[in-house]
């Protein structure tokens, strides 16, 4: 048997991760899996060694505040990986812990291959992080086109496959009737997969849904959560009194009550592209503390947080960062965009022009023909 060790540290890249997983198991049945994963790589019956809340951190003060909790499940991780010993260590986003990770992993076993998908956002900041990479990772895989020039800079082998998130949408058939009542609009609200950033956005989205409440009496309003956040967010709408409110949890239904929206509210991140993708309009949110705020703002070399708009050049969504990501803000924002149908036309005509650039409608295939690949070396 083969083995291919999975390392995430966020449910975003568990739910990249299997994707990529799912595919290779189509065509490989001689593999033995272990991770660090969530709720998506379980689904596939692989086991994970711990809670991927264990390393879930949010911004630098938070790490800084967690810094020997990190060292030490750095440490914790490797020795189990190197227990394992895989062929492959498939490494899954969350640079800075999967790729400390990935680099003491292959200081203390070179024969174990490293590949890496989701690459550091280069083009944001650090660029000189691509040498460093380059002494411990074999292979990366990139989701947008225009990364590839990095790597292939300093001699980093790559490969873009594209979005698995941007692949087709699922035609099956869900039953969503029981979610939505009385025949109202759905509105799609993401505030975002990790409790820190849940604890900052949902007051700011409950006070927003109020105003929105206000003006408009046909909307119903769909909380998109985590398996592991929903009832939280369930137990707020209840004791806030919002009834024209539900969360859901479960990525199928998830999908389908996206492609049956009107519109979305998004916490800025891989999300996004989602909203795209069903062709749904939208506005990005996100707000952090005054201290990362400042060390981003030193660090980052784009004009934009989301990734259409960075690379449109423009901003084709609107983004309502920091002191913008308010309820009054957020309501204005989105009232006078759906009062605008051109408007919204004209950010889904645009949008879908930029995503067809990340597409290649074969990611997971491409990702998979990597894994496999190094599986034989």
């Amino acid at each position: 048997m083969k083995k291919i060790f999975i390392l995430t540290g966020e449910p975003s890249g568990d739910k990249l991760a299997s994707k990529v997983i799912a595919q290779l198991k189509k065509s490989r049945s001689d593999i033995d899996y272990l991770s660090v994963g969530g709720e998506n790589l379980k689904s596939l019956g692989i086991k994970s060694l711990y809670d991927l809340k264990e390393v879930t951190y949010l911004g630098f003060t938070r790490v800084f505040l967690n810094i020997f909790k990190i060292k030490n499940k750095i440490n914790e991780t490797v020795k189990e990986i190197l227990k394992f010993k895989p062929d492959v260590l498939f490494s899954v986003d969350s640079p800075d812990f999967t790729l400390r990770v990935a680099k003491e992993v292959k200081r203390k076993d070179p024969s174990i291959q490293t590949i890496h998908f989701v690459a550091p956002q280069v083009w944001v900041w650090r660029e000189n992080r691509v040498k460093k990479l380059k002494s411990f990772l074999d292979h990366i895989l990139l989701l947008f086109p225009f990364e590839k020039k990095y790597f292939d800079k300093e001699g980093v082998q790559s490969t873009f496959t594209g979005h698995p998130l941007l692949e087709d949408l699922s035609k099956s058939k869900v039953d969503i009737s029981q979610i939505i009542k009385e025949n109202k609009k759905i509105f799609s609200i993401y505030p975002g997969s990790r409790l820190s950033e849940i604890n900052i956005l949902i007051p700011i989205l409950f006070e927003f849904v109020k105003k929105m409440n206000e003006k408009h009496k046909d909307l119903f309003f769909v909380f998109h959560s985590t398996a592991e956040h929903v009832h939280l967010i369930q137990n707020l709408l209840l004791k806030e009194g919002l009834k024209n409110c539900g969360a859901i949890g479960d990525e199928k239904i998830k999908a389908h009550v996206l492609q049956s929206s009107i519109f979305a509210v998004a916490k800025s991140g891989t999300i996004s592209l989602e909203i795209c993708n069903a062709k749904i309009p939208s506005v990005i949110i996100y707000k952090m503390g005054i201290i990362n705020f400042f060390i981003v703002k030193m660090l980052v070399k784009v004009k934009f947080a989301n990734i259409i708009n960075i690379a449109a050049d423009e901003e084709i969504i609107p983004e309502l960062l920091q002191s913008k990501c308010n309820p009054s803000k957020i309501f204005e924002t989105v009232d006078r965009l759906l009062k605008d149908q051109t408007e919204l036309e004209n950010q889904v005509t645009k949008t879908q022009e930029i995503i067809s650039k990340f597409k290649t409608e074969k990611s997971t295939e491409i990702a998979s023909s990597v894994l496999t690949h190094h599986l034989k070396r």
